[in-house]
């Protein structure tokens, strides 16, 4: 398994953490419901990328629901002393699988107990809270009301810092006025940049940045020349674009989630990766298409 020391470190909350993580969602069923098909791999996964460096974990107890978090509480008994554990609240699943709102001041507290009881721990290290005014974009809305009760919350020492995700640079700004939000979750890759203002903001203040789907999610991402330049230097399309967004801001940590050992190596070679400026220009045109 390949080093991730070059990917380097950034803070997250009180904790320095290495920017490349692991995003669990991938250990539940499809479609991020129901069990896996091989719990077995998705525990030896977990234990690959631990035992590579990674002290990052980026889960949610609605993933699954409650699939993901017991299998990292199954995998890593105890939990490292440095690994970081970020989760996210604000929303629940439908028997049906779908994707619903939860944001309300007593769903928000029980799903601090659900992941706190599913991770086996007391305290969880970050908690995002994850706003549904639209399920597709970041919308305005209020953030007042959910953050305010992930303070108390954190009043409580329940939770040791507080994120938000799927959320505007207005409502960031919202949110700062209420707790120290120690890291925004929006969605970013090379394609889809419409955050590149906000990542440079949030780096000029020292806030992680984290960018979910940063492979392009359920629909992985396809451009004639990210091919063409990952054929060229000899890496995956996936990689090169995991290794761009390493190179894109220091604040960024990236989470790409796979339940596959032989992915994971894939994912965490990218911090061998160098990338020059003529390559970065090049690839910097596919999001400006």
């Amino acid at each position: 398994m390949p080093s991730i020391d070059k990917s380097g470190t950034f803070r997250l909350g009180d904790r320095s953490v290495k920017r490349l993580g692991y995003g669990a969602m991938q250990l539940a069923g499809p479609g991020v419901f129901g069990p896996p098909k091989d719990r077995a791999q998705a525990v030896a996964v977990l234990r690959a990328a631990i035992a590579a460096g990674v002290d990052h974990i980026d889960t949610s107890d609605f993933y699954g629901p409650h699939v993901t978090n017991q299998i990292i509480r199954e995998a890593l008994p105890p939990s490292p002393a440095d690994l970081t554990i970020v989760t996210k609240v604000g929303a629940k699943r439908g028997s049906d699988g779908s994707w619903l709102k939860a944001d309300t001041p007593d769903e928000l507290r029980s799903a601090i107990h659900d992941n706190l009881r599913n991770l086996g721990r007391d305290v969880i290290d970050v908690v995002n809270m994850r706003f549904m005014f639209d399920v597709h974009h970041p919308a305005e809305g209020p953030v007042e009301p959910q953050v305010e009760a992930l303070a108390e919350l954190q009043r409580q020492g329940l939770i040791r810092h507080i994120g938000v995700s799927h959320v505007t640079p207005a409502q960031v700004k919202a949110a700062q006025r209420i707790v120290d939000v120690v890291c925004v979750q929006n969605l970013y890759n090379l394609v889809h940049r419409d955050d590149d203002a906000l990542i440079d903001e949030l780096a000029a203040q020292g806030i992680a940045y984290v960018p979910f789907f940063p492979l392009g999610g359920f629909s992985p991402l396809q451009s004639d020349t990210l091919s063409a330049v990952a054929q060229r230097l000899g890496y995956t399309p996936m990689q090169l674009a995991l290794a761009w967004l390493l190179k894109r801001s220091p604040n960024i940590l990236l989470i790409p989630g796979t339940s596959s050992v032989a992915h994971l190596e894939q994912n965490l070679a990218v911090a061998d990766i160098e990338l020059d400026s003529a390559t970065l220009k090049e690839l910097d045109t596919i999001g400006q298409a």
